[in-house]
């Protein structure tokens, strides 16, 4: 069984009563669980909506995403929660949280109404702080952080929530170059030891060929796995116009 699976898929936006903007049409892809999926696309070209639509922020406009075999839109947002976490690309506003208490967020789809965390939830918490290798920032004010460290912090809530999947846009998008490295390297780290799906936008076309382990394009032509070669060939054209 596949971790997610896209079936004649279109995406888009509601326009007023009856229209709609459709932005892609006719997706078919699958994807696997214990790897690393990078997304690739031009600016514009529709990856942040595929996103959204696949954590349910936004409906499809037609066609059906499995999620774990089970159709997306079936899901209660309950049961949405315990299959798919989501780290954007906008900055969180975050004040007054430490870094341990803004992890302990992802805990949520478990905790009763008052957000109380158990000592079991502490537990996952402190795990994910280290498994992410930020154990050292705790006690850190959230709105200390620099942008590679607050994405980290971001990825270790997504690993409280306790998904099979994860989704991330843009996840290197505000980042030097040895922190887009180091962030990619930990995302495949975490795909492979935890056997989970992880699916990434980026525009780092180079260290997504050298780093993911399944290789997707969104194009004019729809969504469709691509190889290392074809990824290198983009490359080179781009620096022949440069």
């Amino acid at each position: 069984m596949h971790a997610i699976e896209i079936q004649q898929l279109s995406i888009g936006y509601k326009q007023g009563y009856g229209h709609s903007k459709v932005v892609k049409a006719h997706l078919q892809c699958t994807i696997d669980r214990g790897r690393l999926t990078c997304l690739l696309g031009s600016n514009g070209i529709g990856k942040s909506t595929l996103l959204r639509t696949l954590a349910a922020f936004q409906p499809a406009l037609s066609g059906q995403i499995l999620i774990e075999g089970r159709p997306l839109a079936t899901l209660s947002d309950q049961e949405r929660a315990h299959e798919v976490s989501v780290v954007l690309t906008e900055r969180p506003d975050i004040q007054n949280l430490t870094v341990t208490e803004l992890v302990g967020l992802g805990r949520s789809p478990y905790t009763g109404f008052w957000g109380t965390l158990t000592a079991a939830d502490h537990q996952v918490v402190s795990n994910c702080l280290q498994q992410v290798g930020i154990e050292h920032l705790g006690r850190r004010m959230a709105h200390s952080l620099s942008d590679g460290e607050r994405q980290k912090v971001m990825i270790a809530k997504a690993l409280a929530q306790q998904t099979p999947i994860i989704l991330l846009d843009e996840p290197t998008a505000f980042l030097d170059f040895p922190s887009k490295v180091e962030m990619l390297k930990l995302l495949r780290q975490l795909a492979h030891t935890m056997q989970k799906t992880i699916l990434l936008s980026t525009h780092d076309l180079e260290l997504a060929m050298r780093l993911a382990d399944t290789l997707l394009q969104l194009d004019d032509s729809g969504l469709h796995e691509v190889s290392r070669a074809v990824v290198r060939q983009q490359i080179d054209e781009l620096l022949a116009t440069q």
